[in-house]
């Protein structure tokens, strides 16, 4: 979920090579594709079949074999796609082939789990940093890292090469923190604070609100309640189809 940005943002110089151009649902589904790719290497497969490789994320293959083919990623009629050149493919279009360093700025309880999982660096992630403004967090150890208090964050992001800022504070500080990310020139910000931000242009935000997710399931609950609860709803249906009527 991208946020709304205004004019003025902080440029980044150097080459970027060429990459096509993607849809942003195309994008969304890359790193599901990636994830099952990874899974069947490891079972040791060197192909997979569009069918294959569609069940595994989650999507249909008609789908997966349009997104494939803006990558130029066609497969092989009886063969299926190489496992190995995919992932290679899919890791050079979403930029994993270098190691990117993130800072973690919040560490209460779900800022402290993210810091501590051990599975980011697998793919591609290093938590170079963490912050916090409570004095009390400040100089804890987590996963082998201490936590720094915010106000070093200038300081230390430039000494990081930070290129991803993630945002686990309370929504109120979430704003300010932000701001401080992007005036050293961080373009990236994965934010967790319940809360949209307000950014320069070129800078992207992927907001994610457990909450909302906990929201929309609930919308899908009660549709599914009511649905049974119609007079010859989902409930009466099974009732008739079981007595033969």
């Amino acid at each position: 979920m991208s946020q709304h940005r205004h004019p003025g943002a902080p440029g980044r110089a150097g080459a970027v090579p060429a990459l096509p151009e993607l849809p942003e649902a195309t994008v969304a589904r890359l790193p599901e594709y990636l994830r099952a790719l990874h899974a069947i290497a490891e079972t040791g497969h060197e192909t997979v079949s569009s069918e294959g490789l569609a069940n595994a994320a989650g999507v249909n293959s008609a789908k997966l074999r349009k997104d494939l083919s803006h990558l130029g990623s066609y497969g092989t009629r009886g063969v299926g796609y190489d496992v190995t050149l995919l992932i290679e493919q899919i890791e050079s279009v979403l930029g994993l082939t270098q190691c990117r360093s993130v800072a973690l700025v919040g560490v209460g309880n779900l800022g402290h789990a993210l810091a501590g999982y051990d599975g980011f660096a697998s793919r591609g992630f290093r938590i170079a940093a963490l912050f916090d403004a409570d004095p009390s967090r400040v100089g804890e150890e987590i996963n082998g890292l201490v936590v720094r208090h915010v106000d070093d964050l200038a300081r230390v992001a430039i000494e990081e090469s930070i290129s991803i800022g993630v945002i686990a504070t309370p929504a109120p500080a979430a704003q300010a923190v932000a701001d401080q990310l992007v005036a050293v020139g961080v373009t990236s910000i994965l934010n967790f604070a319940p809360c949209v931000l307000s950014v320069p242009e070129g800078v992207d935000v992927r907001k994610v609100d457990l909450a909302i997710e906990l929201q929309i399931l609930s919308f899908h609950e009660h549709r599914k309640a009511s649905l049974t609860a119609l007079p010859g709803g989902l409930a009466a249906t099974d009732t008739q189809e079981a007595i033969g009527t």
